[in-house]
């Protein structure tokens, strides 16, 4: 049975304004998994205008309310854990284990929100006249413009909102295409549910043709004070260009080229199982995916050959099974680039060690390839896919060269048996985050997550977020009326 969804605007469900649907489709099938509204222009104004009368009322609501909100809305969503295992097998080829691990952080991230509820709002600050009051206040900006992708479609579109709801904003939020229930009106169904006051939360799904001009009339409403995108480089930019053009801040996380240092100490069975999951978790569809790994030369032919061996025998096929672990790619278009890729590098000189070949459909297999150069396209760009490159160098200082010599900067591992010598590596890595001792992916909802160059700007998490999604004023009260020179 074909789902249908419908808007969410001021808390009801509603068709789109020329009543026009969009089809969502299953990665794995290419069958019609639900018909979503598809939204226009006159829907953004609907949905924007919606967020703007809620926003004092909600603003104003008492920090014990919004707080029950989000730990309700927590629980709610790890009650339906089931119920997003299905939901993203079939809307975005997720297998059991990234669909759970979505449901429980983000139901974290939730909670994360309900604690910074009560955060500190300001500051005393220090003042000449010894009898004024001076203050820096943080006030929530307004009306925030939200866009979430589908890769982590349930912790990114929680994300999303989840801050910036918590210390008093309202949103309108645009789904990704690919994932417009489960990077979208999900999350409204969660949040409605747990009690959230009607047009705190909007949520906006579209047809793929008309997602520039979604975009575009969302970030340009004067009522919209912030814009908050992920998603890749490439629309990142115009969506960043857009909301500099409008003068309004934003928050942008985008694409990655991650390394994983493996060093001549490391332990390798653990570095093996380090960087199979950091390349192949969700077919390597994940913004900290390890793209490469750097290997010491007196290291690098054993640890390739261990990573070949188990890269091998990863299970791969329907996401809607509970043993796979390498599902589908998103569309036939993501998993053709994938395998142009790996072509194109094996053509110039690189070998495969796994995997490698056509693609069938959507899908592709796991594949590690060596040899690769800086004169391949695979060097140099995000593969976004289940492929992992094996680059052998001399020294740690050649591992830090080249994990810099990217236009990206979102994450790194460095896999040695000695702190110290990691840490001290770590320093020199040029992104927004390093795990020393570990693979690329990691993300905890109170830590500040983001990352650096064309990975974009601005922070998620704790206090961060807090930090981004308001505004600081400073506000003073005389202790006497003063003295003027006229």
């Amino acid at each position: 049975m074909v789902i249908e969804r419908e808007l969410f605007i001021d808390g009801k469900d509603v068709p789109a304004w020329e009543r026009r649907t969009t089809e969502d489709l299953n990665p794995y099938t290419g069958g019609v998994y639900a018909t979503v509204a598809a939204g226009g222009p006159a829907d953004v104004v609907r949905a924007v205008d919606a967020a703007q009368r809620a926003f004092e009322p909600w603003a104003d609501t008492a920090p014990s309310v919004r707080r029950g909100i989000f730990l309700r809305a927590a629980d709610i969503l790890e009650a339906r854990a089931a119920e997003v295992v299905e939901l993203m097998a079939h809307e975005v080829g997720g297998v059991s284990s990234w669909a759970r691990f979505n449901t429980a952080l983000a139901a974290n991230m939730l909670r994360e929100a309900a604690a910074v509820v009560t955060q500190p709002l300001g500051e005393v600050l220090a003042t000449e006249p010894a009898d004024r009051l001076s203050m820096a206040v943080r006030e929530p900006l307004g009306v925030i413009a939200a866009f979430s992708p589908w890769n982590a479609p349930v912790i990114l579109g929680t994300r999303s909102i989840a801050v910036p709801l918590a210390v008093g904003n309202t949103a309108v939020l645009k789904p990704s295409e690919d994932a417009p229930i489960a990077s979208g009106l999900l999350i409204a169904d969660v949040l409605r549910e747990a009690g959230l006051p009607p047009g705190v939360l909007n949520v906006v799904t579209n047809a793929r043709t008309d997602a520039a001009e979604v975009a575009k009339t969302l970030i340009a409403d004067p009522q919209v004070r912030m814009v908050n995108f992920t998603g890749s480089t490439r629309v990142g930019r115009v969506i960043g260009t857009t909301a500099a053009e409008n003068i309004k801040p934003a928050v942008l996380e985008l694409g990655g080229k991650n390394a994983v240092l493996v060093l001549d100490d490391a332990d390798l069975d653990h570095a093996v199982d380090a960087v199979t999951f950091g390349a192949f978790h969700n077919a390597g569809q994940i913004c900290m995916s390890a793209d490469r790994v750097l290997v010491h030369r007196s290291v690098a032919e054993e640890f390739t050959v261990r990573l070949a061996a188990k890269v091998a025998g990863l299970p791969h096929g329907d996401p809607a099974d509970q043993s796979t672990v390498v599902g589908p790619l998103i569309t036939e278009s993501a998993a053709r680039r994938v395998s142009e890729l790996v072509a194109e590098a094996v053509a110039d000189g690189a070998r495969v060690r796994a995997g490698g070949g056509e693609r069938e459909g959507t899908r592709y297999p796991a594949t590690v390839l060596d040899g690769v150069t800086p004169r391949m396209r695979i060097f140099r760009e995000e593969i976004f896919g289940p492929a992992v490159t094996v680059i052998t160098v001399e020294d740690d200082d050649e591992a830090v060269s080249i994990a810099n010599d990217t236009e990206y900067g979102l994450t790194a591992g460095v896999l040695t048996s000695d702190t110290r010598r990691g840490l001290a590596l770590a320093k020199r890595l040029r992104t927004g985050i390093v795990h020393v001792g570990d693979q690329t992916v990691d993300d905890e909802p109170q830590a500040p997550f983001g990352g650096v160059k064309s990975t974009g700007y601005g922070r998620f998490g704790g206090r961060w977020g807090v930090d981004a999604f308001t505004a600081t004023r400073w506000v003073t009260v005389a202790g006497h009326h003063g003295r003027y020179p006229f």
